[in-house]
């Protein structure tokens, strides 16, 4: 099993003026520390669950590109683009700028995207729920397209391109890996086994309920022909190492049960990793750990 890290938040001490320094400590830390990936949110508010929408928050993947300067080897993804935030062809060709700048490190994380009040607030159109599922298919057909040996056109429902060029072309090979969150068994899971090449799951369903849902993406792969092997099974959750908190010991405890059903990365955001210190322990003591899962 491998160790991914997601930074959803930039609310650190210092504010605004230490964020840069601050996230470039993070990232370069997580780099080193053994981290297979490394996550932001793609939002442009903060979203309920983690706190007030007033705080601070980064554009996705320019935070994305700021770390892929000043890393060596950890995997950059956004966990996941809204795909109502950004037109298709123009989301592609910022991924694989982030590809080709990263050499080879990128992920194109997508879903159908939620927050209604920052697409209010920022003048972006948020359609009906089923608008925003065909329009995340069209983009993933437009991903694939794009990053083929044709730049013809395409013809959706929801969008038309004249041209599907992308030069220069990714690094990764045959193209970055596509990431699809979300837990819909009818839509998410079946566009994951036609199109993807990794799922996210809640760690919050705990070992069962992530069994469940990744049978359904067997049952899909399935109907689609596709080896359910060959889709990278990830899960995101949230750890807090600290003194009556959570241990090592206990994060260990819980990836050797994700390991059990088939996850093979676990991600996690951590709410005191400004203090730099659990990514240290992840680094030395629980990364060694789960590799042997």
């Amino acid at each position: 099993m491998r160790i991914g890290l997601q930074v959803p938040s930039f609310t650190w001490p210092g504010g605004a003026p230490e964020i840069g320094a601050r996230f470039a400590e993070i990232a370069r830390t997580a780099d080193d520390a053994g981290f297979a990936s490394f996550w932001v949110m793609d939002h442009f508010f903060q979203i309920p669950m983690v706190g007030p929408a007033e705080r601070e928050m980064l554009e996705s993947y320019s935070a994305l590109s700021f770390a892929a300067a000043i890393t060596k080897r950890v995997a950059l993804g956004a966990m996941v683009t809204g795909v109502t935030y950004r037109h298709p062809g123009v989301l592609v060709k910022t991924a694989t700028t982030l590809d080709v700048l990263s050499g080879g490190r990128a992920y194109l994380g997508i879903g159908a995207a939620w927050f209604d009040r920052e697409h209010a607030g920022l003048g972006v159109p948020f359609p009906p729920l089923a608008e925003r599922f065909e329009r995340l298919e069209e983009t993933l057909e437009i991903a694939h397209q794009m990053w083929s040996d044709g730049n013809g056109r395409f013809e959706g429902k929801h969008y038309r391109l004249a041209e599907t060029l992308c030069s220069p072309a990714p690094v990764s090979s045959p193209r970055p890996r596509i990431l699809i969150g979300g837990l819909g068994e009818k839509k998410t899971l079946r566009f994951v086994a036609r199109y993807a090449d990794a799922c996210n799951l809640f760690e919050f369903l705990g070992p069962e309920g992530i069994a469940k849902k990744l049978e359904v993406l067997r049952r899909h792969c399935d109907v689609e022909q596709r080896d359910f092997a060959s889709i990278e099974r990830t899960t995101l959750g949230t750890v807090l190492l600290a003194p009556g908190k959570q241990s090592a010991a206990s994060v260990i405890a819980s990836c050797r049960a994700l390991a059990a059903i088939g996850v093979q990365q676990a991600i996690f955001n951590l709410p005191n990793v400004h203090e730099l210190a659990p990514l240290e322990v992840f680094g030395k003591e629980i990364i060694p750990a789960v590799a042997e899962f």
